[in-house]
Protein backbone atom coordinates (compact mmCIF):
# COMPACT_ATOMS: atom_id res chain seq x y z
CA UNK A 1 0.00 0.00 0.00
CA UNK A 2 1.11 3.45 -1.10
CA UNK A 3 -0.50 6.88 1.09
CA UNK A 4 -0.07 9.89 -0.59
CA UNK A 5 -0.36 12.74 1.41
CA UNK A 6 -1.72 15.92 0.60
CA UNK A 7 -0.36 19.65 0.10
CA UNK A 8 -0.67 21.58 2.15
CA UNK A 9 -2.90 20.51 4.58
CA UNK A 10 -3.12 21.02 8.70
CA UNK A 11 -2.51 23.87 10.56
CA UNK A 12 -3.22 27.16 9.17
CA UNK A 13 -1.79 30.80 10.10
CA UNK A 14 -5.29 31.65 12.32
CA UNK A 15 -4.92 27.95 14.23
CA UNK A 16 -1.02 28.65 14.74
CA UNK A 17 -1.58 32.27 16.37
CA UNK A 18 -4.42 31.22 18.31
CA UNK A 19 -2.74 28.19 19.87
CA UNK A 20 0.58 30.25 20.63
CA UNK A 21 -2.09 32.93 22.29
CA UNK A 22 -3.32 30.18 24.95
CA UNK A 23 0.66 29.19 25.24
CA UNK A 24 2.07 32.46 25.97
CA UNK A 25 -0.97 33.23 28.29
CA UNK A 26 -0.57 30.66 30.46
CA UNK A 27 3.87 31.78 30.63
CA UNK A 28 3.04 35.39 30.91
CA UNK A 29 0.15 35.34 33.53
CA UNK A 30 0.37 31.43 35.20
CA UNK A 31 -2.32 29.00 35.20
CA UNK A 32 -5.42 28.85 35.12
CA UNK A 33 -6.00 30.42 31.67
CA UNK A 34 -9.74 30.31 30.76
CA UNK A 35 -10.48 30.09 26.99
CA UNK A 36 -14.17 30.61 26.18
CA UNK A 37 -15.42 28.06 23.68
CA UNK A 38 -12.87 25.88 22.65
CA UNK A 39 -9.61 27.77 21.04
CA UNK A 40 -9.81 25.58 17.69
CA UNK A 41 -11.99 22.77 17.03
CA UNK A 42 -9.60 19.61 17.94
CA UNK A 43 -9.97 17.48 20.76
CA UNK A 44 -6.33 16.69 21.04
CA UNK A 45 -5.33 20.19 20.87
CA UNK A 46 -7.68 21.55 23.43
CA UNK A 47 -6.58 18.48 25.81
CA UNK A 48 -2.89 19.55 25.42
CA UNK A 49 -3.60 22.86 26.31
CA UNK A 50 -5.58 22.07 29.42
CA UNK A 51 -2.89 19.75 30.45
CA UNK A 52 -0.68 22.93 30.79
CA UNK A 53 -3.34 24.73 32.60
CA UNK A 54 -5.63 26.13 30.51
CA UNK A 55 -9.97 25.96 30.95
CA UNK A 56 -12.53 25.50 28.43
CA UNK A 57 -15.90 27.38 29.25
CA UNK A 58 -18.80 27.73 27.19
CA UNK A 59 -19.91 31.04 28.52
CA UNK A 60 -18.20 34.16 29.98
CA UNK A 61 -20.33 33.77 33.24
CA UNK A 62 -18.25 30.68 33.51
CA UNK A 63 -15.65 32.38 34.00
CA UNK A 64 -14.40 33.32 37.62
CA UNK A 65 -14.30 37.43 38.37
CA UNK A 66 -11.00 39.12 37.67
CA UNK A 67 -9.20 36.05 35.85
CA UNK A 68 -7.61 35.86 32.30
CA UNK A 69 -9.44 34.80 29.19
CA UNK A 70 -9.03 33.78 25.69
CA UNK A 71 -11.70 34.04 23.45
CA UNK A 72 -11.49 31.66 20.72
CA UNK A 73 -10.16 31.38 17.24
CA UNK A 74 -13.74 31.53 16.00
CA UNK A 75 -14.75 34.91 17.13
CA UNK A 76 -17.42 36.61 19.56
CA UNK A 77 -20.08 38.63 19.90
CA UNK A 78 -19.84 41.91 21.04
CA UNK A 79 -22.19 40.96 24.37
CA UNK A 80 -19.13 38.60 24.88
CA UNK A 81 -16.70 41.34 25.43
CA UNK A 82 -19.29 43.70 27.04
CA UNK A 83 -20.25 40.34 29.83
CA UNK A 84 -16.27 40.11 30.08
CA UNK A 85 -15.53 44.09 30.72
CA UNK A 86 -18.81 43.99 33.79
CA UNK A 87 -17.11 40.68 35.18
CA UNK A 88 -13.51 42.08 35.03
CA UNK A 89 -11.91 40.25 33.52
CA UNK A 90 -8.79 40.45 31.35
CA UNK A 91 -9.72 39.44 27.46
CA UNK A 92 -7.05 38.21 25.06
CA UNK A 93 -8.69 37.95 21.86
CA UNK A 94 -7.04 34.68 19.44
CA UNK A 95 -10.80 35.20 17.17
CA UNK A 96 -8.41 34.83 13.89
CA UNK A 97 -7.85 38.01 12.20
CA UNK A 98 -9.78 36.73 8.84
CA UNK A 99 -12.77 36.46 11.24
CA UNK A 100 -12.11 40.08 12.29
CA UNK A 101 -12.39 40.87 8.63
CA UNK A 102 -15.85 39.42 7.94
CA UNK A 103 -16.73 41.40 11.17
CA UNK A 104 -15.50 44.66 10.10
CA UNK A 105 -16.80 44.47 6.73
CA UNK A 106 -20.40 43.52 8.97
CA UNK A 107 -19.75 46.55 10.92
CA UNK A 108 -18.81 48.65 7.52
CA UNK A 109 -21.88 47.76 5.08
CA UNK A 110 -24.18 47.74 7.92
CA UNK A 111 -23.28 51.28 8.83
CA UNK A 112 -23.48 52.08 4.79
CA UNK A 113 -27.07 51.12 4.96
CA UNK A 114 -26.52 47.84 2.90
CA UNK A 115 -28.71 44.60 3.96
CA UNK A 116 -26.81 42.03 5.06
CA UNK A 117 -26.83 38.12 3.46
CA UNK A 118 -24.59 35.81 5.56
CA UNK A 119 -23.88 32.70 4.00
CA UNK A 120 -22.93 30.19 6.35
CA UNK A 121 -23.92 27.01 8.83
CA UNK A 122 -26.17 28.19 11.63
CA UNK A 123 -24.60 27.43 15.33
CA UNK A 124 -21.10 27.28 14.65
CA UNK A 125 -19.38 29.68 16.52
CA UNK A 126 -17.95 31.52 14.13
CA UNK A 127 -21.13 32.05 12.54
CA UNK A 128 -22.93 32.97 16.01
CA UNK A 129 -19.90 35.96 16.19
CA UNK A 130 -20.50 37.83 12.91
CA UNK A 131 -23.98 37.49 13.49
CA UNK A 132 -23.87 39.47 16.55
CA UNK A 133 -21.84 42.37 14.82
CA UNK A 134 -24.60 43.63 12.53
CA UNK A 135 -28.39 43.21 11.54
CA UNK A 136 -27.96 40.20 9.18
CA UNK A 137 -29.99 37.35 7.14
CA UNK A 138 -28.27 33.98 7.17
CA UNK A 139 -28.31 31.17 4.34
CA UNK A 140 -27.53 28.07 5.57
CA UNK A 141 -26.72 26.11 2.38
CA UNK A 142 -27.52 22.70 3.72
CA UNK A 143 -30.93 23.69 4.67
CA UNK A 144 -31.51 25.19 1.11
CA UNK A 145 -31.35 28.60 -0.02
CA UNK A 146 -34.06 30.21 1.45
CA UNK A 147 -34.17 34.09 0.60
CA UNK A 148 -35.50 37.14 2.81
CA UNK A 149 -38.51 38.68 1.01
CA UNK A 150 -36.51 41.86 -0.14
CA UNK A 151 -37.03 44.33 -3.55
CA UNK A 152 -34.74 42.80 -5.79
CA UNK A 153 -33.06 46.20 -6.16
CA UNK A 154 -32.63 46.06 -2.68
CA UNK A 155 -28.50 47.02 -1.89
CA UNK A 156 -27.39 43.71 -0.68
CA UNK A 157 -24.02 42.67 0.76
CA UNK A 158 -22.96 38.79 0.57
CA UNK A 159 -20.62 37.30 3.27
CA UNK A 160 -19.60 33.79 3.41
CA UNK A 161 -18.40 32.02 6.69
CA UNK A 162 -14.35 31.19 6.19
CA UNK A 163 -14.43 27.79 6.31
CA UNK A 164 -17.22 26.67 3.99
CA UNK A 165 -17.02 24.47 0.85
CA UNK A 166 -15.84 26.58 -1.89
CA UNK A 167 -18.53 24.72 -4.61
CA UNK A 168 -21.40 24.77 -2.56
CA UNK A 169 -20.34 28.47 -1.76
CA UNK A 170 -20.63 29.84 -5.43
CA UNK A 171 -23.65 28.01 -6.05
CA UNK A 172 -25.58 29.41 -2.81
CA UNK A 173 -24.07 32.99 -3.95
CA UNK A 174 -25.03 32.56 -7.87
CA UNK A 175 -28.78 31.85 -6.23
CA UNK A 176 -28.22 35.12 -3.84
CA UNK A 177 -27.41 37.36 -7.20
CA UNK A 178 -30.43 35.80 -9.61
CA UNK A 179 -32.61 37.20 -6.82
CA UNK A 180 -30.48 40.22 -6.11
CA UNK A 181 -28.58 41.34 -9.38
CA UNK A 182 -26.34 44.22 -7.49
CA UNK A 183 -25.20 42.23 -4.63
CA UNK A 184 -22.07 43.15 -3.40
CA UNK A 185 -20.43 39.58 -2.47
CA UNK A 186 -17.32 39.43 -0.69
CA UNK A 187 -14.86 36.51 -0.48
CA UNK A 188 -14.37 35.66 2.61
CA UNK A 189 -13.79 32.08 2.29
CA UNK A 190 -10.37 31.83 3.75
CA UNK A 191 -7.07 30.90 2.04
CA UNK A 192 -6.55 27.60 4.10
CA UNK A 193 -10.06 26.19 3.50
CA UNK A 194 -9.58 27.05 -0.52
CA UNK A 195 -6.08 25.55 -0.77
CA UNK A 196 -6.75 22.60 1.24
CA UNK A 197 -10.26 21.89 -0.32
CA UNK A 198 -8.44 22.46 -4.17
CA UNK A 199 -6.03 20.17 -2.91
CA UNK A 200 -7.86 17.33 -1.95
CA UNK A 201 -9.58 17.23 -5.68
CA UNK A 202 -6.60 16.45 -7.26
CA UNK A 203 -5.49 13.89 -4.34
CA UNK A 204 -8.85 12.36 -5.06
CA UNK A 205 -8.07 11.47 -8.83
CA UNK A 206 -4.67 9.71 -7.60
CA UNK A 207 -5.91 7.40 -4.56
CA UNK A 208 -8.45 4.85 -3.79
CA UNK A 209 -9.62 6.25 -0.32
CA UNK A 210 -8.93 9.90 1.20
CA UNK A 211 -8.59 9.84 5.15
CA UNK A 212 -9.08 13.34 6.33
CA UNK A 213 -7.75 13.69 9.70
CA UNK A 214 -9.96 15.97 11.99
CA UNK A 215 -12.71 16.88 14.36
CA UNK A 216 -16.21 16.03 14.00
CA UNK A 217 -16.94 19.29 15.29
CA UNK A 218 -14.65 20.95 12.77
CA UNK A 219 -16.32 22.55 9.85
CA UNK A 220 -13.24 23.13 7.74
CA UNK A 221 -12.79 19.18 8.07
CA UNK A 222 -16.12 18.06 7.58
CA UNK A 223 -16.17 20.28 4.43
CA UNK A 224 -12.91 18.19 3.08
CA UNK A 225 -14.14 14.82 3.40
CA UNK A 226 -17.51 16.12 1.39
CA UNK A 227 -14.89 17.80 -1.22
CA UNK A 228 -13.36 14.57 -1.50
CA UNK A 229 -16.50 12.05 -1.46
CA UNK A 230 -18.19 14.53 -4.32
CA UNK A 231 -14.99 13.47 -6.30
CA UNK A 232 -16.35 9.69 -6.50
CA UNK A 233 -13.87 8.34 -3.80
CA UNK A 234 -15.05 6.55 -0.28
CA UNK A 235 -13.76 9.36 1.98
CA UNK A 236 -14.11 9.21 5.90
CA UNK A 237 -13.39 11.78 8.89
CA UNK A 238 -11.59 10.53 11.81
CA UNK A 239 -9.52 12.27 14.55
CA UNK A 240 -6.61 9.53 14.78
CA UNK A 241 -5.87 5.67 14.27
CA UNK A 242 -7.94 5.25 16.95
CA UNK A 243 -11.06 5.59 14.61
CA UNK A 244 -9.22 3.90 11.45
CA UNK A 245 -11.45 0.96 10.25
CA UNK A 246 -8.98 -1.83 8.55
CA UNK A 247 -11.87 -3.03 6.60
CA UNK A 248 -11.98 0.27 4.88
CA UNK A 249 -8.48 -0.41 3.64
CA UNK A 250 -9.39 -4.03 1.67
CA UNK A 251 -8.81 -4.15 -1.82
CA UNK A 252 -7.11 -0.61 -1.64
CA UNK A 253 -3.98 0.89 -2.97
CA UNK A 254 -3.36 3.81 -2.19
CA UNK A 255 -4.76 5.96 0.26
CA UNK A 256 -5.15 9.64 0.04
CA UNK A 257 -4.62 11.50 3.19
CA UNK A 258 -5.41 15.09 4.38
CA UNK A 259 -6.04 17.13 7.02
CA UNK A 260 -8.04 19.97 8.54
CA UNK A 261 -6.73 24.03 9.27
CA UNK A 262 -7.21 22.64 12.93
CA UNK A 263 -5.85 19.28 12.67
CA UNK A 264 -2.21 18.88 14.41
CA UNK A 265 0.69 17.24 12.13
CA UNK A 266 1.21 14.31 15.42
CA UNK A 267 -2.03 12.97 14.24
CA UNK A 268 -1.45 13.00 10.60
CA UNK A 269 1.74 10.65 11.80
CA UNK A 270 -0.07 8.38 13.90
CA UNK A 271 -2.39 7.62 11.27
CA UNK A 272 0.11 7.04 8.59
CA UNK A 273 2.01 4.68 11.21
CA UNK A 274 -0.91 2.79 12.06
CA UNK A 275 -1.40 1.86 8.13
CA UNK A 276 2.24 1.41 7.71
CA UNK A 277 2.27 2.09 3.98
CA UNK A 278 5.02 0.67 1.56
CA UNK A 279 5.81 4.25 0.50
CA UNK A 280 4.49 7.78 1.59
CA UNK A 281 4.80 10.43 -1.22
CA UNK A 282 3.80 14.10 -0.45
CA UNK A 283 2.07 15.66 -3.67
CA UNK A 284 3.11 19.18 -4.92
CA UNK A 285 0.78 22.00 -3.66
CA UNK A 286 0.30 25.16 -2.88
CA UNK A 287 3.28 26.54 -0.89
CA UNK A 288 1.54 29.09 2.43
CA UNK A 289 3.82 31.41 3.91
CA UNK A 290 1.00 33.19 5.89
CA UNK A 291 1.65 34.39 9.63
CA UNK A 292 -0.73 36.83 11.87
CA UNK A 293 0.67 39.23 14.04
CA UNK A 294 0.08 38.52 18.03
CA UNK A 295 -2.13 40.59 20.20
CA UNK A 296 -1.31 43.55 21.34
CA UNK A 297 -1.04 42.62 24.74
CA UNK A 298 1.75 39.39 23.63
CA UNK A 299 3.93 41.29 21.66
CA UNK A 300 6.85 42.40 24.04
Amino acid sequence: MEVILSAPRGFCAGVVRAIDVVELCLQRFGAPVYVKHQIVHNPYVVADLEKKGAITVENVEDVPEGSVVVFSAHGSPPEDYEKAKARNLRVIDATCPLVTKVHNEARKYSREGRRIILVGHKGHQEVRGTMGQAEMFLVDEREGVHLPDWSSDTPVTVLTQTTLSVDDTARAVERIQQRFPNALVRNDVCYATTNRQTAVKKLAQMVDLVLVIGAENSSNCNRLREVASAQGVPAYLINGPEELHMEWLEGVKRVGITSGASTPEVLVDAVVKKLRPERVITMDGVPEDVSFILPRELRQ
